[in-house]
């Protein structure tokens, strides 16, 4: 089964969610637009007259594979939860599919990797910076929060799940 759904053990609560219609052009424009104006505050390094350099020009690899993994977790998420995308972590669904089967945070891996690839394509120390900034927050705070939120919720399915697959990325172990 590639979802499990478990009810929130008697309580009820309301769950905030945000329609697609605006989850995916906000996240295209925090994750394409953001990084372009953070580049304007720091010189561009490998650029040469205005134009990306050679290596710079590598960076472009990783933005599309960053967007396709946003833009399918986004769409994971919608399809599971027909309301709109929850935007608490204590979500009433645990995805186990898709990207989830490689990870268990695919879509701040996702991020991540975008922003990477903004970083080498800008050659910009303050895109540098923020994505260290976000680094940090996902692997010291938003992921250790999520798991222990999605663990008290889902119990031994989550724990299950979480032996299965790596926290960043890896193989699905039998």
């Amino acid at each position: 089964m590639s979802t499990s759904n478990i009810p929130n053990r008697g309580q009820s609560k309301r769950v905030k969610v945000l329609s697609p219609w605006l989850a995916y052009p906000l996240a295209l424009i925090v994750w394409e637009v953001l990084p372009w104006a953070i580049s304007l505050l720091a010189s561009r390094h490998g650029w040469l007259a205005g134009r990306p350099g050679f290596w710079n020009l590598i960076g472009l690899i990783l933005v599309p594979i960053g967007t396709a993994g946003l833009i399918w977790g986004l769409w994971l998420h919608s399809a599971q939860s027909p309301d709109g995308i929850e935007m608490e972590l204590d979500k009433s669904y645990l995805l186990k599919r898709g990207p989830y089967a490689f990870s268990r945070h695919p879509m701040y891996l996702s991020e991540l990797t975008l922003l990477l690839g903004w970083v080498i394509f800008y050659g910009s120390v303050a895109v540098l910076i923020a994505f260290i900034i976000w680094w940090l927050f996902f692997n010291f705070y938003a992921v250790p929060m999520e798991e222990r939120t999605l663990d008290a919720h889902f119990g031994e399915a989550y724990r299950e799940y979480k032996q299965q697959v790596p926290r960043w990325f890896g193989r699905i172990r039998s």
